[in-house]
């Protein structure tokens, strides 16, 4: 990767009168507002329809993309819906944070009146995107049937038969729920026709976007219920064990993330053909791709399923270059990073070696007075991307409040920091100064916000995923000061 910048910003958290970030007007006036900025990358959450809990790591395709980020006025210009029909409707009433259930009451009726309009005209263009998108046919007959059943998790609903795909079930509820199925194909058809053209508008102004692949997928998807063979489960398609973390020095208790573990030896028969189909789809979103929990591709850790915590749990030997090695020489046009964070042993340090694939470096991680420290930038070597925190980690005002405070006074040593320039600025500069090709900074460091910018705590179940952008925060006067820092340190 060349040295260059970029901001991490989801699609969720741009400003927007519905509720929540789209792919419409601010999308593209926060792409014009990076070109400004110098900055060659933007960084975004996964951008699939999430479930329970709101979390874009808990998605019920991994392929699809989320109907909240529809941009409704585009749909409007295009004759759709009728703009008083927007101007009437809820969508929460706090434009700093979305609030999921509002959204999800009133954007599905929206919706549901722009296909009842457009469907019938574009049904020619919907058919072409099905035969293009193989995994469409399957996500939106799940997406169907689980709307039928009050939304409940495939493993709950109440016709076995569906539930196991049986072929006389599957041909009687595409049958009856024909119209449901139409739906969420032409919700997707939308999502990319939007998607492609605003991706089209950022390449065209230099701008790369990067984007997460959740090392799993959620057990309430489309990609479990139709493909369950590439997956551990027991009788019933229920699973066997489920994925998480193991007690650390943050969580006496560690993390329990719940989602099924591949059947590595079945997805390796066939020469990892599901993890290609995968990676060739979040290839039709980003430029870069940057794999979540590299460290479960050496070992994962495995929980017995029906545990309350993540203690009883068991490392297992992941696929390592097995895998790793196929997806890195199969797609030429695409980069990759590992999310190589958290406790690391001689066998990952060796795998991510092997991979020749940029690894992360997290500056809030960097100042820790108790010991020696690979996250502090004199460590580091070019090939890496530096962030000075991510979505799972504090701002860094609320860090410099919440962090030991031996550490912060080893930060504000280290990296000279004052208050005339100001503590965030400070720390951006440092991972701006680095000698790290790729330097990555939240937007809410730049603004200097504090624990109310704070995007995701994990662990914690309520809350996540809230914090939106404000009109005018991106402004010209901020993309002067970053373009400054931007040029200073060579990554213009």
């Amino acid at each position: 990767m060349d040295r260059r910048s970029g901001i991490l910003l989801p699609i969720s958290a741009l400003p927007s009168p519905y509720g929540i970030g789209t792919l419409g007007r601010e999308a593209y006036a926060f792409a014009d507002f990076l070109h400004a900025a110098g900055q060659k990358y933007w960084q975004l959450l996964p951008l699939g329809p999430t479930s329970y809990g709101d979390s874009p790591y808990q998605s019920f395709s991994t392929f699809a993309g989320n109907p909240y980020f529809i941009d409704l006025d585009l749909l409007a210009e295009d004759g759709l819906l009728d703009k008083a029909d927007l101007e009437n409707t809820g969508w929460g009433g706090d434009p700093r944070y979305v609030d999921y259930g509002r959204i999800y009451d009133s954007r599905f009726a929206v919706l549901r009146g722009a296909f009842r309009t457009g469907y019938p005209r574009d049904r020619e263009a919907v058919e072409a995107f099905r035969r293009e998108n193989k995994w469409l046919d399957n996500y939106a007959l799940y997406m169907a049937v689980k709307n039928h059943f009050g939304m409940k998790s495939w493993l709950d609903w109440p016709d076995e038969d569906i539930r196991l795909r049986r072929p006389e079930a599957l041909e009687r509820y595409s049958r009856e729920l024909a119209e449901d199925v139409d739906f969420y194909c032409y919700l997707q058809y939308l999502f990319f026709r939007q998607w492609n053209a605003l991706r089209d508008y950022i390449h065209g102004l230099g701008i790369r976007i990067i984007g997460d692949l959740p090392i799993y997928v959620a057990m309430d998807s489309a990609d479990v219920w139709a493909e369950p063979q590439y997956f551990q489960l027991g009788e019933g398609n229920v699973p066997t064990e489920v994925s998480g973390v193991p007690p650390d020095y943050f969580t006496a208790d560690g993390q329990l993330w719940g989602n099924p573990l591949y059947d590595y030896d079945r997805m390796k028969q066939d020469g990892y053909g599901w993890w290609i189909r995968r990676v060739e789809g979040a290839g039709k979103l980003f430029d870069v791709i940057r794999i979540d929990h590299f460290r479960g591709m050496e070992s994962y850790w495995a929980v017995p399923y029906g545990e309350t915590t993540a203690r009883n749990g068991r490392w297992r030997k992941g696929p390592g270059m097995d895998l790793v090695g196929i997806l890195t020489q199969w797609f030429h046009d695409l980069q990759f990073i590992a999310e190589d964070l958290g406790f690391l042993t001689p066998a990952v340090h060796e795998l991510l070696e092997a991979s020749r694939l940029p690894g992360m470096k997290v500056l809030e991680f960097a100042f820790d007075t108790r010991e020696p420290s690979n996250y502090l930038p004199h460590t580091y070597d070019r090939h890496c991307v530096c962030y000075v925190g991510t979505h799972d980690n504090e701002t860094v005002m609320q860090w410099r409040e919440q962090a030991d405070k031996a550490n912060v006074t080893m930060a504000r040593k280290y990296l000279g920091l004052s208050e005339a320039e100001g503590f965030n600025w400070g720390m951006i500069r440092g991972g701006m100064s680095s000698v790290a090709d790729t330097f990555v900074v939240q937007i809410q460091d730049c603004l200097g916000l504090g624990a109310e910018g704070r995007m995701n705590t994990p662990g914690k179940a309520d809350g996540n995923w809230r914090w939106r952008l404000l009109p005018g925060e991106a402004s010209p006067a901020l993309a002067k000061k970053l373009y400054q820092y931007t040029k200073m340190y060579g990554r213009i």
